[in-house]
């Protein structure tokens, strides 16, 4: 791709360097830039900028958020004795668009993976137990892909939590397995939380 102006190049590489954005749709989003005004173009660096430094880092339940707490932990009118466990903020989003849960979460972060390098150590395991037997906690979700991985995820944190008074369960296997639980349709996610099953600690 052959460009008349080196700032043409360098905000279309600057695009297409962001997950699922290829060279052509990174020129198209440049040159729909350069027809806004310089006040929109602003606007949206801006609000770029601002959000990369100012998000955090839920410290409760690892989510995004604009505070030290995330809006979900602060929220007095959710059910603070059910967490669900996922793999990612993005895993959160999906149930939340469902509306058919009203718990806190907690990000792991990924999953239990030795191919990839990725242990216990490595996911945010340690501070989930911590929650459970700090807190008030009578169910656990464990709202992971359906995976080789996550079920070994599932199995290892069910082992190490399974003296605590938590009862575990699964999500119900309405998402496919091997599937992607943010890729899911809403519908089929929010039956699979709704109609989520026990989970045997032993």
């Amino acid at each position: 791709m052959n460009f008349s102006s080196k700032l043409i190049e360098e905000a279309v590489q600057a695009f297409a360097s962001l997950p699922g954005i290829g060279k052509k749709t990174a020129l198209r989003l440049v040159l729909h830039l350069t027809q806004q005004p310089v006040e929109h173009t602003e606007q949206f660096a801006e609000a770029i900028l601002k959000m990369r430094k100012g998000i955090k880092e839920c410290e409760r339940c690892h989510n995004i958020s604009d505070q030290q707490v995330c809006a979900i932990c602060m929220d007095q009118q959710r059910d603070h004795t059910t967490i669900c466990v996922v793999e990612s903020i993005r895993d959160i989003m999906a149930i939340e668009s469902t509306g058919q849960y009203r718990g806190l979460y907690h990000v792991l972060g990924g999953v239990i993976s030795p191919i990839e390098g990725i242990g216990p150590s490595e996911l945010n395991i340690d501070s989930l137990a911590d929650r459970i037997e700090k807190g008030t906690v009578k169910e656990i979700i464990m709202a992971i892909s359906p995976t080789i991985e996550g079920d070994t995820t599932i199995f290892y944190i069910a082992k190490k939590l399974k003296n605590t008074a938590a009862s575990i369960s699964t999500i119900a296997r309405g998402i496919s397995f091997g599937g992607e639980l943010e890729y899911a349709d809403e519908l089929t996610l929010g039956r699979s939380i709704a109609t989520r099953m026990p989970y045997k600690k032993d």
